[in-house]
């Protein structure tokens, strides 16, 4: 697949359809995670007039964890590859590629300059409202706090693997971040 944004990714309702074909069957969980992700992304986009590349960023965050598409176990990494090389526009390819931290996780698995490398950082404030979206969303697609999100990771990988290091080094930026977009959401109430 190849081509400008408008043959690939017209809108959300595009990014939706990429990630729903993705993930729906194969994934389950996760596509209850990205769903919600996506809700809680156009609201936080509705609240603080940001553009649609924010919510679909939001669908296609995970999608590097689809069967097919991972190439290192990076996710960020093989989701943003992948989008690329569908012809999905940077912008969207920027926010995966460093959702949620990524560019610290990518140092502690030996990526960073790979991701640094390939791809441009995305915008601070996307970023951070994907951030707040994926660290407030459970696996299931519940509404977590950011701390018990991080634990909840953490109890899932186990001690010693690279996401829980990552987690501990992120930890500090995650929950300030979050601390920020819901203090920014709190400003703008619609």
């Amino acid at each position: 697949m190849t081509g400008t944004v408008e043959d690939v990714l017209a809108g959300t309702d595009d990014a939706e359809g990429l990630a729903r074909a993705h993930l729906e069957l194969a994934l389950p969980r996760r596509w209850r995670h990205v769903r919600s992700v996506a809700r809680r992304a156009r609201w936080a986009a509705a609240q603080l007039g940001l553009p649609d590349v924010l919510v679909m960023g939001a669908w296609l965050h995970d999608i590097g964890y689809a069967p097919g598409l991972a190439e290192t176990g990076f996710h960020p990494l093989d989701g943003a590859r992948f989008l690329r090389s569908a012809g999905v526009q940077e912008p969207v390819v920027s926010l995966v590629a460093y959702h949620s931290c990524a560019r610290i996780e990518a140092g502690v698995r030996g990526l960073g300059d790979t991701l640094t490398d390939e791809f441009a950082p995305p915008d601070e404030l996307l970023a951070d409202v994907l951030l707040y979206c994926d660290m407030t969303t459970g696996p299931d697609g519940d509404h977590v706090r950011p701390a018990d999100r991080l634990v909840e990771i953490r109890g899932r990988y186990g001690p010693g693997h690279e996401v829980t290091r990552f987690t501990e080094l992120a930890a500090s930026e995650i929950l300030a971040t979050a601390g920020r977009v819901e203090d920014l959401l709190a400003a703008h109430p619609r």
